[in-house]
Parts: structure tokens; C-alpha cells; sequence
């Protein structure tokens, strides 16, 4: 399990990171996402060992990840920016790896050769952005790792390596119950992978649920009513509303059976359910964080 508790990070009298807690479950999905600036890289790097906290904790399995080499061998990283050695090719790059990784599968390693077909003797330095993401699947892969640590992982990848990558991953999840922690703006891809989200905004976790939980506690609802729509009830929390003609959608915070049972008072011609996505929820949670979608007038 990983735990974060209040973290702080601070560069040159900037707060990158102001009490962040969250808490990954053992053998979970977990998205982090968050606008651009929110902190996620600096915490998956505070995750990894990069960066020594200024406050607060940063655990996995209960030890703490700062300076302590026997739990970042169970740690695998692939950073939005892969570091690799200039005129290192991928064979290179996978006995170094071997000297890190006391787990380090070789067989696993030729294996993958078949998926990731990559020639090992090439400087990865002339490969191109997707090619070398699939080199960094492929050696993180291999290290056995109990935690998979990604940042913006399949950006540069192909929909079909996407998709063999994503495999891959929830393979390993599936039968090694290894845990991943990916940061992402690709919410749509987050939503078929995850199982648990963390919404980071300004340095701090605004909330974080399993998928399913966040779900069902939003509703979107597309009403009609007979004549002018009429105020809705105090006690609901609306977190957006618009009408096209008599068609009126608004998404709640709650539960749908009480959502529909107080509406239900007003007498709605019409009343639907409608699947709200990752991405919805995202924007319209940090609506209330000032980072609403703003009509411009250009």
C-alpha cells in the first residue's frame, strides 16, 4: 500500500505540494489526475525518491521511500521524461537495469520481444518518442516490480500499442497483484483501467474514491417540466446546470435514488439518467476550485 500523508515540496519559495494525502490500496489502479500545474509529477517523484520531502510522509508498506534502497528495488518508474544514457541502446539500458532489480526477469525480457518489436542494438536516443515509451514499458515490465509508478505513460503510443501496453499492465495486476499509480490527462483511458481516483488541485488532494463510489455519489439527470422549470430543492448540490430549449441537464453531487425522489415532487414530464464520465466529474468537481470550462466572448 502507499500512503501519503500531508506531503509538502517546495522549490525556491514555491509550494508545489501544500499537505497532500492519499492513500493507494495493495493491487489497485489508481489515477491521479489534475490541471496542469496541480503537483502530480513532483509528487510521483517525491514517490520514486527524486525529490526529499520538506514535510509530511511518504510510505509504502509502511517504510518510508527516502534513502531506503530495498524499497525502491520494488519500485518501477516510467516518467513523462524517460532518462536513458546518450548513445545507450535498449540491451544497455536492460543490464543496467539488471544490476538494480534484484528481480529482474531475463526470460520475461525475451519474451516481450515479441510484442515490442524494437531492435535492441539501436540508440535509443534516434528512436522516436513512441518507440522509446515502448523501450521503458518493456524494461519496467521486466523489473518485476510490486509498484508501477507512470506519468503519462502511453502519450506518444500508437491506440493499438495503447491498448497492448494497458494489457500488460492489468495483467500484472491481475496475477501478481502489483499496484500502479498513473497520472494522466487522458481521463477517457483512465476511466476503462481504473479502479480508485485522486483529484489534485493546488498541491492538495481534493478528494479521492474508488471509481465505482465517485460515480454513483454524481448524477446527471436531463429534465423537461411543464412550463418554466421551477427552483430546485436548497438541500441538492448542483455542481452544473444548463437547458437547451425545454430540455434542462444538471449534475448533482448525491446519491440518484434521493436525487430522483426529491425532484420527483416537482412533477418533471421528463426525467433520465445519463452516464456522466471521468471527465465530467474532473471538471465540475474543480468547478468549485475555480477551474470551470469560462464562456469567452472573443
Amino acid at each position: 500500500m502507499i500512503e501519503v500523508k500531508d506531503l509538502v515540496k517546495r522549490f525556491d519559495g514555491f509550494c508545489a505540494l501544500a499537505g497532500a494525502s492519499l492513500t493507494v490500496p495493495k493491487g489497485a489502479i489508481y489515477g491521479l489526475v489534475g490541471p496542469n500545474g496541480a503537483g502530480k509529477t513532483t509528487l510521483l517523484r517525491c514517490l520514486t525518491g527524486v525529490y526529499r520531502p520538506d514535510g509530511g510522509a511518504v510510505e509504502i508498506d509502511g517504510r518510508a521511500v527516502w534513502e531506503a534502497p530495498a524499497v525502491k528495488t520494488r519500485v518501477a518508474s516510467i516518467p513523462d521524461d524517460w532518462y536513458y544514457f546518450m548513445q545507450s541502446s535498449l540491451r544497455d539500458m536492460a543490464n543496467y537495469y539488471r544490476g538494480f532489480y534484484p528481480r529482474f526477469d531475463t526470460a520475461r525480457y525475451e519474451r516481450l520481444k515479441a510484442v515490442f518489436a524494437l531492435d535492441e542494438r539501436q540508440s535509443i536516443r534516434r528512436m522516436s518518442k513512441g518507440m522509446q515509451k515502448q523501450a521503458a514499458f518493456w524494461l519496467a515490465l521486466c523489473c518485476m516490480p510490486d509498484y508501477l509508478l507512470l506519468d503519462e505513460p502511453v502519450d506518444g503510443l500508437d491506440p493499438v500499442m495503447r491498448r497492448q501496453v494497458w494489457g500488460l499492465v492489468m495483467q500484472d495486476v491481475a496475477e501478481r497483484g502489483t499496484t500502479v499509480l498513473v497520472s494522466s490527462h487522458n481521463l477517457r483511458e483512465l476511466e476503462d483501467v481504473c479502479d480508485h481516483v485522486g483529484i489534485l488541485n493546488k498541491g492538495t488532494v481534493l478528494l479521492e474514491r474508488s471509481l465505482s463510489e465517485l460515480q454513483d455519489n454524481t448524477v446527471k439527470l436531463q429534465l423537461v417540466f411543464d412550463g418554466d422549470a421551477p427552483e430546485l430543492p436548497a438541500e441538492l448540490t448542483v455542481l452544473h446546470r444548463s437547458a437547451v430549449g425545454r430540455v434542462h441537464t444538471v449534475i448533482f453531487r448525491g446519491a440518484r435514488d434521493e436525487v430522483e425522489a426529491r425532484l420527483a415532487a416537482y412533477r418533471p414530464v421528463f426525467m433520465e439518467a445519463v452516464p456522466l464520465t471521468l471527465e465530467e466529474i474532473f471538471i465540475y468537481e474543480l468547478g468549485g476550485a475555480d477551474y470551470a470550462v469560462k464562456d469567452i466572448l472573443l
